[in-house]
């Protein structure tokens, strides 16, 4: 039986130092911004073959701004005056998208040192600086009490004990405040190592994470499977592989075959579709 994540300073370290060794292909592949996203979107429709890489890329950037809006929606947040702790925030395209698009006040934690000032120009840039504060800071080590109306952790739950972090979150929510996670979630055992060690992630089932937000006094507001519309985002992302590995072959600066990038997309992608891991939102709320 898979059992709760530890965690401890070795692998924050090298979850760090994996983001910080990624940021330059995060811009390459998801900029110029100022709202760069590095996580999976909502795609309800396959792209059409043959698309040219820059039109995959404003569909991928759709894409993920579409997966914002869906979450924002099943939580329900009001525009202007929201508390927002954004855990995991990249390079900041959800915490500006908080920001500009409900006038949130949004705190941005990472663990990768060099994304905060990415973080801070990108805001500059929006004209949102005065409404995001990044930061590197563990989630698991966010100070205060009742700071916050809503927590958002895109795809940054999946690296965190659940437990403990639940526990952490129930005394930074204001009484009646709001969790807001999309992540994978296991469906088959035997895909969590190779996920793990790809993604560098502890990823757990949908019961789990249930039993862990109970057991710290989250009430459990929504849970859904959106795996189908995701899909057809990993069909954009490996059209893309395919684009950029094009790219390469011409100038040779790769060899033929498919990339350890492109293998794990189709994995992943794979997954979805025969339910070994599923992709979903799920909402928890601090009782009033």
């Amino acid at each position: 039986m898979r059992t709760e994540p530890a965690q401890d300073g070795a692998f924050s370290g090298e979850v760090a130092a994996y983001y910080d060794a990624k940021t330059e292909a995060i811009l390459r592949r998801y900029g110029p911004g100022p709202r760069v996203h590095y996580h999976t979107g909502v795609v309800d429709e396959a792209p059409p073959p043959g698309l040219p890489a820059e039109a995959l890329r404003r569909l991928i950037h759709e894409s993920q701004e579409l997966m914002l809006r869906e979450l924002s929606l099943a939580v329900g947040i009001p525009r202007g005056g929201v508390e927002v702790l954004d855990v995991g925030c990249g390079l900041g395209g959800g915490s500006l998208y908080w920001a500009s698009q409900h006038r949130a006040r949004v705190t941005a934690i990472t663990i990768a040192p060099s994304h905060v000032p990415w973080v801070r120009h990108f805001a500059n840039v929006a004209g949102v600086a005065d409404r995001v504060t990044a930061m590197v800071c563990d989630a698991l080590e966010v100070p205060g009490e009742e700071r916050f109306d809503l927590v958002v952790a895109v795809e940054s739950s999946c690296y965190l004990p659940r437990r403990e972090w639940f526990r952490g979150l129930s005394r930074l929510l204001r009484p009646g405040g709001m969790v807001a996670i999309a992540d994978c979630f296991l469906g088959r055992q035997e895909l969590a190592a190779p996920f793990d060690r790809y993604w560098r992630t502890h990823i757990g089932t949908v019961e789990e994470y249930f039993r862990s937000a109970s057991a710290e006094g989250l009430e459990l507001e929504l849970h859904q499977d959106i795996s189908g519309r995701a899909v057809n985002f990993w069909t954009l992302t490996l059209d893309l592989l395919a684009r950029e590995r094009e790219a390469a072959l011409r100038a040779g600066t790769q060899s033929v075959g498919r990339s350890e990038s492109q293998r794990e997309h189709l994995r992943l992608q794979q997954a979805f579709l025969d339910g070994g891991i599923h992709y979903g939102m799920m909402v928890l709320r601090r009782p009033d």
